[in-house]
């Protein structure tokens, strides 16, 4: 299921969703700009690799700014056209209310919380792992978790492919986002069965979400009541 765009109107323009995957494609483009070697190293310079990450927490000699900070940059690169196409249409159809809930500099914040700890939930089933990993999946992952929250009934026009035909239908949050994080489950429990080589961070889409959920309590900004003169 691939979802086209939601029936969920927003009250202000998504500045900082826009500013955010400009920045992701600006980074894209640049690294298509790059030689193969001079990419290889630029992905490895500020992709999260768990093993250095790992080393840098038990000798900070090692570089524990520079391991820190992939948490960090590894959000803004991806692997190819595909996976920053996808990471990016995800985030434009159910970010925008999701920053229009939470109010501008808090969705960033948000976003940010959510992929850095998505990255670690990845490490920490993968400490010896030298792969480095990229993309900015696991904050997304952490806004769809906000979003499933929020807005589970919200209806989302959905394009469904089958093997010799395909059609839309609308389709509750709920449905969507449910179906796409028991993928991520069972192809993360799939993936504890032996080590491989690169692929999908699954548990960093998985510690996203839920870390979205968790921590969404803490971002969402209070309403205000309205006030009410008894006489």
């Amino acid at each position: 299921m691939i979802p086209l765009r939601d029936l969920n109107p927003t009250r202000t323009f998504p500045v900082l969703t826009v500013l955010i995957i400009g920045a992701n494609v600006a980074v894209f483009l640049f690294q298509l700009t790059l030689p193969p070697m001079a990419e290889r190293s630029f992905v490895f310079s500020y992709a999260m690799i768990p093993a250095k990450l790992g080393l840098a927490l038990h000798d900070p000699r090692v570089g524990l700014l520079a391991a820190g900070g992939s948490l960090l940059t590894s959000m803004f690169l991806h692997g190819g056209l595909m996976h920053i196409l996808g990471n990016t249409w995800f985030l434009w159809v159910f970010g925008d209310n999701i920053e229009d809930r939470l109010g501008h500099l808090r969705f960033v914040a948000f976003y940010l919380v959510c992929g850095i700890g998505a990255a670690l939930a990845h490490a920490a089933l993968n400490l010896n792992s030298t792969i480095p990993v990229v993309g900015a999946s696991g904050a997304i992952s952490g806004v769809l978790g906000a979003y499933l929250v929020l807005f589970p009934g919200r209806r989302v026009i959905t394009l469904i492919p089958l093997p010799f035909f395909f059609f839309t239908a609308q389709l509750p949050a709920v449905v969507i986002l449910g179906y796409w994080f028991v993928i991520q489950f069972v192809s993360g429990v799939s993936s504890l069965a032996g080590p491989g080589g690169p692929g999908v961070a699954w548990w960093a889409h998985i510690g996203g979400f839920l870390i979205g959920i968790l921590l969404l309590p803490i971002f969402t900004p209070r309403r205000r009541q309205p006030q009410i003169t008894s006489f």
